[in-house]
């Protein structure tokens, strides 16, 4: 697809939704930075130095108010900056704007390409266009949050090789994933212009900061089977993310999520959270602060002791699917939450997913079942379907299917965390 690159008075290109909401995105700029001392200390000591002077980084991160922070930080050391959404649900439009605005962040010096309600070819439309940076070349360093700027440069270099040798283009056929078929399109159609510009990209890389636990899995198994093409840096297991990202920003965006997604109250409902890691522990923690009875599911019979001394009921979900009122899903694994799960729940009840694909929710088999209607409320609040409504301390472990094992590269019995895991 083709959309329209609009550009600043100085020449810089973006593709937001309303660049006149910059004003609005600086004033929320200003309060969450002093929320953020570390990104403002970093500016203060590091700023006259400019260690990042000359350096192109690519951004593919969630495009919030508090991004905006970092890249003004990245900005303010020296780098050029292109940035984009790592997936369609979180960007918020005012700050995209500001990214490009006369009195917002960045403004002389960072490409945003991202706006709320992007489609999933709107998304890689704009990660494609995170990652040029013209005739140039690409990227020095990326700062990915789901790997998928990285995985476009690994299928993009790929492809380039398979093209060089045999003129064949990616076969659209090869996959029923649709996404990923959208990706095939973009790579099939980039080759027909610049068949050697990723490998060009590839070779100018320093390196890639991996911001979430799937991201990082996507990463070791790149590296396990010898595909790696650059230097990773695992983010998200350091412990200033893991155990404050993960475990007390969720703790605060869960309710605020649901609160504005739908305005329910959560006390005195059953919420039940699909995970007990440093993600599914501040969400357990949400909830049961937030006055829900509160029940996990688990594979980890150490995550599930955790639960179990916080007071939580550990069951697994065909235990409580149809007496629940709020799921959520936190395992960073798949197929999670199925359509036979949501047939046997009750009516209103809320199914929502704070890993980062949303593919812990069979979505597919809800939009296909026979009869199935979407209401759509608001923007990623839709109604579904009047049609679907039809241990010695009492913990049940839900079991791996050898699918979900194979997904996050664990046995099916265990252990399921990587050494250095300290739960």
């Amino acid at each position: 697809m083709a959309l329209l690159v609009e550009k600043t008075t100085s020449g810089r290109e973006y593709k937001v939704k309303d660049i006149s909401q910059a004003d609005f995105g600086r004033l929320e700029l200003d309060l969450a930075e002093v929320e953020m001392p570390g990104l403002m200390a970093c500016r203060a000591e590091f700023g006259p130095s400019q260690p990042f002077k000359g350096a192109r980084i690519t951004g593919s991160l969630h495009m919030t108010i508090q991004t905006a922070v970092l890249i003004e930080t990245l900005t303010a050391l020296g780098a050029e900056v292109r940035w984009c959404s790592c997936n369609i649900f979180s960007t918020q439009d005012h700050a995209a704007a500001a990214d490009h605005a006369a009195a917002a962040i960045a403004r002389d010096s960072a490409a945003v390409f991202a706006w709320k309600g992007e489609t999933l070819q709107e998304y890689w439309w704009c990660t494609e266009r995170a990652l040029d940076w013209g005739p140039g070349g690409g990227p020095d360093l990326i700062v990915d949050d789901g790997g998928d700027a990285t995985l476009l440069i690994h299928e993009r270099v790929k492809a380039e090789e398979i093209y060089e040798k045999t003129r064949q283009f990616p076969d659209l056929a090869s996959t029923d994933n649709a996404e990923f078929q959208i990706v095939l399109t973009i790579i099939r159609d980039g080759l027909k212009t610049d068949p050697s510009r990723y490998r060009k990209m590839k070779n100018r890389l320093v390196g890639v900061s991996e911001e979430t636990t799937t991201g990082v899995k996507r990463l070791y198994q790149m590296q396990a089977n010898g595909t790696l093409l650059f230097p990773a840096i695992n983010v998200n297991d350091s412990v200033t993310k893991s155990k404050f990202d993960n475990l007390y920003g969720c703790r605060h965006s869960l309710p605020d999520g649901l609160m504005r997604a739908t305005d329910v109250m959560i006390a005195g409902k059953v919420a039940v959270v699909c995970g007990y890691g440093d993600v599914g522990k501040g969400c357990a923690a949400a909830m049961k602060q937030a006055g829900a009875r509160v029940i996990v599911t688990e594979i980890d019979p150490i995550c599930a002791l955790q639960a179990l001394m916080e007071g939580l009921q550990v069951l697994t979900l065909e235990d409580v699917v149809s007496e629940a009122d709020i799921f959520v899903t936190t395992t960073g694994n798949k197929d999670i939450i199925m359509v036979d799960h949501m047939r046997k729940m009750k009516n209103n009840a809320i199914v929502c997913n704070i890993g980062h694909f949303d593919n812990e929710i069979d979505m597919l088999g809800l939009e296909n079942y026979p009869g199935v209607k979407r209401i759509t409320i608001k923007p990623q609040t839709d109604r579904w379907v009047a049609a679907l409504h039809l241990g010695k301390l009492g913990a049940k472990l839900t079991k791996l299917s050898q699918s979900q094992a194979d997904y996050i590269s664990v046995p099916v019995e265990g252990p399921y965390k990587p050494a250095h895991y300290r739960y």
